[in-house]
């Protein structure tokens, strides 16, 4: 089974209330060859929410406490990002998902390329919270424009 991310699928749920549907993981989801999942409305995140970033580091250092994520109003909400995470992460056990598509820059779901925590729309390398998680824990992700 295959996970996509449900911004990905064409559910709302991004930080500006809207959506990014990608016809393959559409198609998927409708066959009933994948499901969706949102981290961050699986923390309990609002729809919408202020944008968020990873501030002095990337996923990684967010799960070892090295860095944290925090809202373009200055808000810390590094634990909601975390507990997404591990609740996205146990869904992807329980299934026996095989791989999680990703939407990529997501601060939680990037793969390779996240905003650097200026709120200035900088790109630098890295991964975000979920991304970081499912890596841990030899989950294949693959990152989705």
């Amino acid at each position: 089974m295959i996970i996509v991310s449900a911004c990905l699928a064409g559910k709302p749920c991004r930080y500006d209330g809207e959506a990014r549907p990608n016809e393959e993981t559409v198609r998927l989801v409708r066959e009933g060859k994948a499901v969706c999942a949102c981290p961050e409305a699986m923390a309990g995140l609002t729809i919408p929410r202020p944008p968020a970033e990873i501030c002095g580091g990337d996923g990684f250092d967010v799960l070892s406490g090295k860095a944290g994520v925090y809202n373009k109003e200055g808000a810390c909400i590094t634990q909601d990002f975390i507990e997404g995470a591990q609740k996205f992460l146990q869904y992807a056990q329980k299934i026996g998902a095989e791989e999680v598509w990703l939407k990529a820059k997501s601060p939680s779901c990037g793969t390779s390329r996240i905003y650097d925590g200026s709120f200035q729309g900088v790109l630098r390398e890295g991964c975000g919270v979920t991304c970081a998680l499912l890596k841990k824990n030899d989950i294949k992700v693959v990152e989705i424009p």
